[in-house]
This record gives structure tokens, sequence and C-alpha cells, in this order.
């Protein structure tokens, strides 16, 4: 029997490839390493595999990490809660005995240039004259507001008053932290949001 069906066409890769259940011989497979196919293409300066080739590598590198023109990097804050769980009341004191200190001497001081500026305007004469013909008769001359007022006497009377107002404030200061200590143990005391600004 002869065949009659004349000669087989050639289709393309079936001479040259192998099929596809044959393995590929030995001596065609590439001597260096495997490399996976990339989705994107490497910047300049990358050789295969994505890693830096020379000095200029990592600033590559970097350079294709960096954000867009367009695009705004807002900083980021931290923050931590936290609760004020005890005061120590011995620091408490410490500080408002400070603080009170600082008051009374604020106080003096005041009290010293308000004086000074009352006296320079002419107000303690003027009323002390309306308040001496008001109270005065033929026998005396009234109430002398201007010795009453004097600036030693409104000295020691703003002096006495700094000192009573240093003693309480340390007194119920400490005091405060002792009732604080107690209600934090019932509530968990009070509760502060710390921001860090980077």
């Amino acid at each position: 029997m002869t065949d009659t069906r004349g000669p087989r066409p050639q289709y393309e890769g079936s001479a040259t490839g192998p099929l596809p259940g044959e393995r590929e011989p030995a001596s065609e497979k590439a001597s260096g390493p495997y490399h996976p196919p990339q989705a994107y293409p490497s910047p300049a300066g990358e050789g295969q595999g994505g890693r830096p080739q020379g000095t200029q590598g990592a600033d590559a590198a970097q350079a294709a990490r960096r954000p867009r023109t367009g695009a705004r990097t807002t900083p980021r804050t931290r923050k931590a809660r936290l609760r004020v769980a005890k005061a120590d009341p011995w620091s408490v004191m410490k500080v408002s005995f400070l603080l009170s200190i600082a008051l009374g001497i604020c106080t003096v001081v005041a009290a010293a240039v308000l004086w000074m500026v009352m006296d320079a305007m002419g107000v303690f004469s003027t009323v002390g004259s309306t308040i001496s013909e008001a109270t005065g008769s033929n026998e005396n001359n009234g109430f002398d507001l201007q010795s009453f007022l004097s600036l030693p006497r409104v000295l020691i009377f703003t002096s006495v008053i700094a000192v009573i107002d240093v003693v309480l404030a340390t007194a119920l200061a400490t005091l405060g932290s002792f009732i604080y200590n107690l209600s934090a143990g019932f509530v968990g005391g009070i509760e502060l949001t710390l921001a860090e600004d980077e």
C-alpha cells in the first residue's frame, strides 16, 4: 500500500521545540540563575533582580520609592491616653507653698504700687478732706484718712493677708490632694490625652 496523502505540513515549533510532555535537554538550559518576570520595569541604575549597581544604586532606589509630587504628606501625631491615679501630698504641698509665696509677694508689690499711684493722683487728699469735713466739728477736725491709710500701714496689712493666704493655700492644696486620692480610688482618676508632634 502506498501513502497518497502527500507530504505532511511542518507546524511552527514542531521541528525545533520539544513536545508539551517532553523536558528540555540539559544543554539548552540557561547557565545563569533564574529570574522571574517583573510586572514593572526596573528603574535606571538597577540590574536584574532589582539590585542596585554601583554607588548610585541606593540613591536610585530611594528616588523610586519617593511619593509623587502632587501628594501631600501630613505629619503623624502620636497620642497617649494617660490617667492621673494618685497625687503625692508632699509634692503638692511643696508646690502650693512656693506658688502661694509668689502670689503673696505679688500682692504686696501690687498694693504698694497702687497706693503710690493713688497718692500721686491726689485721691487720698481729696477723699480725706471730704471725710474730715463730713465728720468734723468745732472741737475736732474729723477723721484723718491720710494718716490712717499711710503706706506703712497698708504694707503691714497687705503682708498679714499674704501670710494668711500662704498658710490657707498650702493647707487647702494638701487636703485637696488627699481628697483626690480617695476619689481616684473609686472612679479611677482624671484621664488625660497627650499628643506628640513629629
